[in-house]
């Protein structure tokens, strides 16, 4: 089984950044170590078997190949797409949130920004 490379896009960073930040300005900063101790659990896991994730928004946006993953412990879900030699994650977002709308970079009408 090859191992691929994680290469988070700049807002998927910014989503993650965004989160413990929110953790830290609760005055919760276990929780904020917590939240990136499972996203590096998620992105080992991703890496090894890709296709294992959700597929779920993939069909509901007709984005072929989009999956995504729910963090450990934490409503936060993990949304990448397997490249030929990386897995792209395009965000980084709290399940909570209007997915297919968050998805979309309003600034660039991109999915994934």
């Amino acid at each position: 089984m090859t191992i691929k490379p994680i290469i988070p896009r700049a807002r998927a960073n910014r989503d993650v950044d965004e989160a413990i930040a929110g953790y830290l300005g609760e005055n919760t900063p276990q929780a904020a170590l917590g939240l990136a101790n499972a996203l590096e659990y998620a992105y080992s896991h991703i890496a090894r078997p890709p296709a294992a994730g959700s597929a779920r928004y993939a069909l509901a946006l007709n984005l072929p190949g989009l999956r995504s993953w729910q963090l450990k412990n934490y409503p936060y879900l993990a949304f990448y797409v397997e490249r030929d030699n990386h897995i792209d994650v395009w965000r980084v977002l709290h399940s909570e949130r209007d997915i297919p709308a968050w998805l979309l970079d309003k600034s660039t009408g991109i999915v994934g920004g």
